[in-house]
């Protein structure tokens, strides 16, 4: 069960400035989140608390309760000002008198605060620069708890400042005797609650202890003390002990006549019993069935029950499947293919959501529509899965397989689990063409990149080339520039590497000296990697430094390897001020020292393994040693040889991760297969510079600028066994070892579709040689078959393929910002190079879905939101298991489960499919990151319920309707029709204008106002007394409310499929119509039923019931009373509005009748007004329901603040300057004083009529 919480006040409690705490109230969520065993976390908030409540009977209620110190008697109190706690003095030989205290206790204040060094000048408007210290302690004092306001200047800013505080008299030591029988009560009640409830608990029991004048507990803090001893009390100090004294006793009889008669509950107390839930079978539609919609509605929503079945159904109808030979306008659009191995997250769920809601609605709207379905064969990610598996469940590596047997257990998993994405996409109710749903190996999209592979080399546009790489050790794989992530460190850092046993630091330069050849001179060098100086083959120095001018020409000695290394002269490569102005050249491990060597013919000595260690280029003792243990190990030698110089921060450093396995990147040389990428770019800027491909938002065009302008060629070679191997056969001579040397010729390689092909081509390359072929070992970069989707999937390289003249190119890409260079560049790329044209036209890139405090959701803040748990529920115990089971280290399992215990402290409730999807795309705006709150899409399951709820009114109140065409009930139409109509056909307008510009938020926006706010608000409760009458304008509403319902639930269906095609099918149809709501015709707006005037009258008319529900509340009328309402208008226009919206009035507001009278009319005495505007008046007759007095204090404050305004507006009129001001300022402001003056009178009126009431 869910603590509750005690009330037993601490210091500073003040229960409660609205709503009020029962005994045995359960908090539910203090300031918006909920809490499950919160006591220390309401007892640490401050400030104003909002706590929400739970009655023993059910009923929920808000509460707000505001922090306060309460007052402690103060040894210095009577010479503070009473209550507030500031002493206050005048210094010596100065006319003002300056806060020089402020103690923790009293109550300063409720606008602002004293502070020391405060000077005051006035209190409630009266100067006090004259008085002393004395003669202000009466003013401050006071004899009971009202306001004061004090003005004061607060230096050094000389800023003047209006400070509202309370006066709190000290309290009488007589109350410490009350205190500890408030405690001794509330223990008592502890105890029996325990008994009853079987267990401790934390609850709010009725607070019968001392409280102040204004009815709030009084409490001491820590030690009781009782008053100043030896000093005589003032008369205000004397009165307010008397005051607090009474009040004391007064409580205390109230807690004693409470507790007569009252029996301690039996420990067999039984709780009252729940109402049963409403029992929800399971579907047991046959899988690509209908539904039977003859069976009766549930009382209210559920996800479950809702969205069973409608996904098979579709599908197996054909309503998702594009036509290739269809006449009707195409709409093409894929779905970035998932990695085969994944499982569905919250980015994919967002990219689904969106793309569907686009989907839907283009085919509602009348296009032929393909939504692509695919799979990503994921080489990198799916080859570790699959050698993990086989290392665990049969102890083998993929070496002890060998290729082909381990490319076919990739394949048996692939088979096995590689559907379980595309399932969960179905869950989410993606309309995708599942009959075209392709995957990267397959033998189609397969000969595509052979296809590709072979034209491009053919082109020169792939070529073989010896360059440096980024080396991923880990993976023993190159990868490209876009999977290194960069991290910046501003100080040395110790960092975990995957691989090795210890941390190794990072972000120093280490120094040494390397010996002159055959002289006693040294050259003092530093670096960032001193294990790459096995590797160096060369020092450089600017030819201008005249610290090195006698070295040029010269040689170095390698200190370990013996390597002579001749220094060299590089002004591009050398900063003569940074360092010593000597830098270490590494052509084998660095880019900028690989185009040093180059340029200087240099030697390329590679130091590295494929696995990160050291190979025998390092010499017999580092040969096998890993890369970080040479670090340490070369330093220990250097030291010994005394040329070891030390080492110092370095700050600022990049240090590159690989994005796969946090491995530290090593740049390698190695011969590898590189696209040209330079013309291709120069193209792809060119399409989006004319026109031909337009990205969204506009501010990613620069990115994608930036990115093309300063493009490098691309690495294709992958050191994996998944993927499409490498179409290049090497061609052997008769006698070699059959294996591809490390000193290749590159102008051995044959590019060719089969073996055979290659044989033939070697042949005939080498004429009279022996020769065999043998292929790469090494499969092409994922991205190299993505990039080919949009069009290898529908055909290519077969372009008369029907497919392909039929949906080439693709309408729009919609996907995350952060593929925008991975996969979107290559695609233009690619399309544009090899299919002849841009692969899309319209680039729509979505944000990232970040937690709702805006964090990066990450496994081990305990953050992450599994779509499917926000779909169909988990507890708070199944969320923290399932980290559990994780492969988290044990100190991020408890980070994460703090995380998950603050964020969802009761678990995840289910929302459903529908909610989750209108979620995503309300919160889906161009340009911004999207902080999700799983309690919004709590609330838009609360909307479903709405919904659901609409229908069944409706389907009461349209037992045996048929259809009718609005035109034949036009002439019955009411004000509230008419203006439900045009409401609709507004949102319709803004819905379809909103999704053709991409903006899912706008559209969710107007689709749910309408839905909420107008429907289901407003016009269902103004059909609730006509559909009681048998009168036209009963039946014409029954069309309306059938149209209403019929066309907005076509309006949100992209959004939410479910719940309105469940909904939509129980509504009467006509015959012809469409056989589900996902292939009927997208609401159209008809201006002609956009009706501004209506909108106005009903606007005013809402005014009118919102002033009226104000009122209620203010006066705390009961939901059963119904006040008689005077509206008193003060121009024809607004009489004839409101003679026609009385009765809708009387409606919503709940009142007994509404007279409309105009403004020279009398009213009835005991009325309270509010003007409505400045066109109506809102007299509601009061006499014998409200608090008289009460209404009094607020009309006469409201009087006096427009009393005021008016003064204000007066003396602007009247001043001088009045001449200058524009024409329709001075119109502005002599309408403003015109409408303010008529106020005051009404006001005025109103006292005056309340005054009479109360004395009569």
């Amino acid at each position: 069960p869910r603590h509750v919480m005690e009330a037993k006040p601490k210091r500073g409690d003040a229960l409660a400035i609205s709503g009020r705490i029962a005994r045995g109230d359960v908090i539910e969520s203090v300031n918006g989140v909920e809490i499950e065993k919160s006591k220390s976390e309401l007892e640490a908030t401050g400030g104003c608390v909002r706590l929400a409540v739970r009655s023993k009977e059910g009923e929920r209620a808000t509460v707000v309760i505001r922090r306060q110190p309460a007052l402690v008697p103060d040894q210095s109190h009577q010479q503070a000002t009473a209550g507030i706690g500031v002493r206050i003095d005048r210094e010596e030989g100065k006319e003002e008198i300056v806060v020089i205290s402020v103690p923790e206790v009293g109550a300063a204040g409720l606008g602002g605060e004293l502070r020391e060094g405060d000077v005051l000048l006035e209190v409630d408007g009266r100067d006090v620069k004259g008085l002393s210290c004395k003669d202000i302690a009466p003013l401050l004092q006071g004899e009971s708890f009202s306001r004061v306001f004090v003005s004061v200047v607060r230096p050094p800013s000389k800023d003047k400042l209006r400070i509202g505080i309370v006066r709190q008299p000290a309290y009488d030591v007589s109350l410490l005797e009350q205190i500890r029988e408030y405690k001794k009560a509330v223990k008592a009640e502890e105890e029996k609650m325990q008994q009853a409830e079987g267990e401790a608990a934390c609850f709010f029991i009725d607070y019968k202890g001392p409280s102040d004048a204004m009815g709030r507990p009084v409490v001491m803090d820590g030690a009781e003390r009782g008053a100043p001893k030896g000093k005589k009390k003032t008369k205000g100090e004397e009165k307010a002990a008397k005051f607090a004294a009474k009040q004391a006793a007064k409580a205390a009889k109230e807690a004693e006549d409470s507790t007569k008669g009252e029996k301690a509950p039996k420990k067999e107390a039984k709780k009252k019993e729940k109402a049963p839930e409403e029992v929800v079978e399971d579907d047991n539609t046959p899988p690509g069935e209908k539904k039977d919609m003859k069976r009766p509605m549930l009382n209210s929503y559920s996800p479950k029950h809702v969205e069973a079945a409608w996904n098979e159904w579709w599908d197996k109808a054909g309503f998702y499947r594009a036509d290739e030979n269809s006449s009707k306008e195409r709409f093409v659009m894929m779905l970035p293919p998932p990695n085969v191995t994944g499982t569905l997250h919250i980015g994919h769920a967002l990219t689904c959501s969106v793309q569907d809601t686009i989907a839907r609605w283009r085919r509602m709207k009348g296009y032929n529509v393909l939504w692509l379905p695919g799979t990503d064969h994921a080489g990198i990610a799916t080859q570790v899965v699959v050698e993990k598996k086989l290392k665990k469940e049969k102890g083998v590596s993929r070496h002890d397989l060998g290729r082909e047997k381990f490319v076919e257990e990739v394949w048996k998993w692939k088979d096995q689990y590689g559907a379980t994405i595309c399932s969960q996409l179905r869950r989410l109710g993606a309309s995708l063409d599942w009959s075209r749903e392709a995957f990267t190996m397959d033998d189609k999209l397969s000969a595509a990149v052979k296809e590709a592979f072979m034209r491009w080399h053919k082109e020169g546009l792939i070529y073989r080339a010896q360059r440096l790489v980024n080396w991923d050790a880990q993976l023993k794989s190159a990868v490209s520039d876009l999977e290194v992530d960069y991290i910046t460190l501003e100080q040395p850092e110790k960092l975990s590497v995957p691989g090795y046993d210890r941390k190794v630091e990072f972000g120093m330069f280490w120094e040494w000296a390397y010996k002159v050849d055959g002289e006693e001179q040294e050259v003092v060098i530093a670096t960032t990697r001193p294990e790459t100086m096995l590797g160096d083959t060369a020092v450089a120095v600017h030819p201008d430094d005249e610290r090195y001018k006698s070295l040029h020409g010269k040689f170095l000695l390698h200190p370990i390897t013996g390597r002579k290394m001749p220094i060299v002269l590089d002004a591009e490569l050398v900063d003569m001020e940074f360092g010593t102005g000597a830098v270490k050249v590494t052509p084998a491990h660095d880019p900028n020292d690989f185009v040093t060597g180059q340029k200087h013919k240099l030697e390329f000595v590679n130091i590295l393994n494929d696995d990160g260690t050291l190979n025998a280029n390092c010499g017999k003792k580092y040969e096998g040693m890993h890369r970080f243990q040479a670090r340490y190990e070369i330093i220990k030698d250097l030291t010994a040889l005394g040329l070891y110089k030390g080492s110092r921060p370095n700050p600022g450093m990049r240090l590159g991760l690989s994005s796969r396995t946090k491995d530290v990147i090593e740049p390698v040389l190695k011969p590898q297969w590189w696209v040209d990428c330079k013309q291709m770019a120069a193209d792809a800027m060119e399409a989006v510079n004319d026109g031909r491909l337009n990205i969204l938002p506009a501010q990613h065009k620069r990115k994608w600028f930036d990115w093309l302008g300063n493009i490098r060629d691309w690495c294709i070679s992958r050191q994996l066994w998944w993927g499409h191997r490498i179409p290049a056969y090497y061609t052997m001579m008769e006698g070699e070892e059959r294996k591809i040397p490390k000193d290749e010729n590159f102008d051995r390689w044959i590019v060719a579709s089969s073996e055979e092909e290659a044989l033939k081509a070697a042949q005939e390359k080498f004429p009279g040689k022996n020769v065999s072929v043998l292929q790469d070992e090494d499969v092409l970069d994922t991205w190299f078959s993505s990039g080919l989707f949009p069009f290898s999937t529908i055909g290519w390289p077969n372009t008369d393929s029907a497919d392909f003249k039929a949906f080439y190119p693709n309408t729009l890409l919609e996907t995350g910002w952060d593929i925008l260079f991975f996969w979107v560049a290559r695609m233009v790329m690619m399309g544009m190079q090899l299919a002849g044209e841009v692969p899309f036209n319209t680039v729509f890139l979505h944000a990232m879905v970040r937690d709702a405090h805006g964090r990066k959701m990450s496994k081990s803040l305990g953050n992450v939101i599994d779509p499917l748990d926000v779909i169909q529920g988990i507890s708070l115990k199944d969320l923290q298991t399932r980290l559990e089971q994780g492969n988290l280290d044990p100190k991020e399992v408890v980070k994460a489960q703090e995380g998950q215990k603050k964020d969802f402290p009761n678990g995840i409730p289910e929302c459903g499919t529908d909610a989750l999807r209108f979620a995503l795309c309300a919160y889906t705006s161009q340009g911004r990151d999207i902080n999700l709150n799983v309690l919004r899409v709590e609330g838009y399951r609360h909307f479903c319920n709405k919904l659901w709820n609409a229908t069944k009114f409706a389907m009461m109140n349209l037992e045996g309707y048929q259809v009718k065409p609005l035109a034949d009930v036009m002439q019955d139409l009411q004000s509230q029709d008419r203006w439900i109509l045009s409401r609709l056909h507004r949102a319709i307008g803004e819905a379809n204008k909103s999704m053709s510009d991409y903006d899912f938020g706008g559209a969710t926006s107007s689709i749910y106002s309408w839905f909420l706010y107008d429907l289901c608000d407003v016009y269902l409760e103004l059909c609730k007394p006509v559909f009681g009458l048998d009168s036209p304008h009963a039946r014409a509403a029954q069309v309306v409310l059938h149209c209403c319902l019929e066309e907005g639930m076509r309006l949100l269906h992209p959004f939410m499929p479910f719940v309105t095609e469940e909904l939509w099918q129980r509504l009467a149809r006509s015959p012809g119509d469409p056989e589900s709501i996902m292939i009927a015709k997208y609401p159209e707006q008809d201006a002609s039923l956009v009706n501004d005037k209506v909108e106005s009258n009903i606007k005013a008319m809402q005014d009118c019931v919102g002033v009226a529900r104000s009122m209620r509340d203010s006066y705390g009328l009961k939901p059963s009373q119904k006040p008689l309402v005077y509206l008193r208008c003060r121009s024809q226009d607004s009489l004839a509005i409101m003679q026609e919206q009385k009765e809708n009035i009387k409606t919503l507001a709940r009142l007994s009748d509404v007279n409309v009278i105009a403004q020279d009319a009398e009213v009835e005495k005991g009325c309270g007004m509010r003007p409505v505007g400045d066109t109506m008046e809102l007299h509601m007759v009061l006499k014998g329901m409200v608090d008289l007095d009460a209404e009094i204090a607020k009309l006469e404050k409201s009087i006096a603040s427009k009393s005021q305004e008016l003064t204000k507006l007066k003396a602007t009129m009247a001043a001088p300057s009045w001449e200058k001001v524009p024409d329709n300022v001075k119109e502005q402001t002599t309408s403003k004083c015109e409408s303010t003056e008529i106020e005051v009178q009404a006001l005025a009126k109103a006292l005056e009529t309340f005054q009479e009431l109360r004395a009569s």
